[in-house]
């Protein structure tokens, strides 16, 4: 391909995508659209995965005290606890302490300023040593007596799996990958339909397949990309919107959120991938035909 064949391809490529301006300009949203929607369920994917992580990291088990029990019985739980297998460190948590580790960061909130300590029960923090055992470990420590609740990150991890495996399991990519091709395809068939007399000319005047090719896979490509650099833009906007509104409800201390700016690179990346893959193949499928 010399440059003057490359300049004429793109200028007929662009000239094309102005010459049905409104599908040009609803294709991008579509598939743009397409990948946001995906990159959002990747997105979802990739903070359960980090949130799961941390969760393990912590091998914390809380063991909580009956609140019948006195402080001297609630003290001597401490020993029993610690002696367990596979428990390296046993803690020794009061209401007080619960509480104003709850209420850290939630001062000015009036629903939660006259919150008394006697809602939440004293506590053991217990840290394992092996986190491949620690199903068993509950079991044990579940069998304490004075011990009416266990609570692990293992209940809330197990939660995050299922829910990432959902994220990640689905066919929802698949779906929008064929949607984009056909939108494209269609796309590249309204160009050509509106040049056919235009196409048939330069066939008989020698126009190889390939010179007359490449102007409709300029446009198919010129869509992918244009989709990708929407999607990225409307992507950053809608997570940074979703961040705020999961940190202001700031006592829900179960999930963090992965800042956007270390996400953006590949993100984009793959949209431009995606928007490159689609753009070729959506424009190369229909134009044999």
């Amino acid at each position: 391909m010399t440059r003057t064949n490359a300049g004429y391809y793109i200028k007929e490529g662009f000239r094309g995508l102005r010459s049905h301006g409104f599908f040009t300009f609803a294709a991008i949203g579509i598939i743009a659209a397409c990948l946001i929607i995906t990159g959002s369920i990747a997105l979802v994917a990739v903070n359960l995965n980090h949130n799961l992580n941390q969760l393990m990291e912590e091998n914390e088990i809380l063991a909580y005290v009956d609140e019948t029990y006195s402080a001297k019985q609630t003290k001597a739980l401490q020993s029993e606890l610690s002696h367990l297998d596979n428990i390296a460190s046993c803690q020794f948590i009061s209401k007080e302490e619960a509480m104003n580790t709850y209420l850290d960061g939630l001062e000015d909130d009036a629903l939660y300023a006259d919150l008394p300590a006697s809602v939440l029960r004293d506590r053991y923090a217990l840290q394992v040593t092996d986190i491949t055992q620690l199903t068993t470990t509950i079991a044990e420590v579940e069998q304490v007596k004075g011990v009416v609740k266990v609570s692990a990150a293992l209940d809330v991890a197990n939660g995050f799996v299922t829910v990432r495996n959902v994220a990640v399991g689905v066919t929802l990519l698949s779906v929008l990958l064929v949607v984009s091709f056909f939108i494209i395809s269609n796309a590249i068939k309204m160009a050509m339909a509106r040049r056919e007399e235009e196409i048939a000319i330069m066939k008989m005047v020698g126009a190889t397949n390939a010179f007359v090719r490449w102007p409709f896979v300029v446009e198919g490509l010129v869509l992918g990309i244009a989709s990708a650099i929407v999607a990225s833009a409307l992507q950053w906007g809608i997570y940074s919107l979703m961040t705020q509104a999961v940190n202001h409800y700031s006592h829900i201390r179960l999930v963090s959120i992965l800042p956007y700016q270390t996400l953006a690179l590949p993100v984009s990346l793959v949209y431009l991938g995606i928007g490159l893959l689609v753009g070729v193949c959506g424009s190369l499928i229909p134009i044999p035909k």
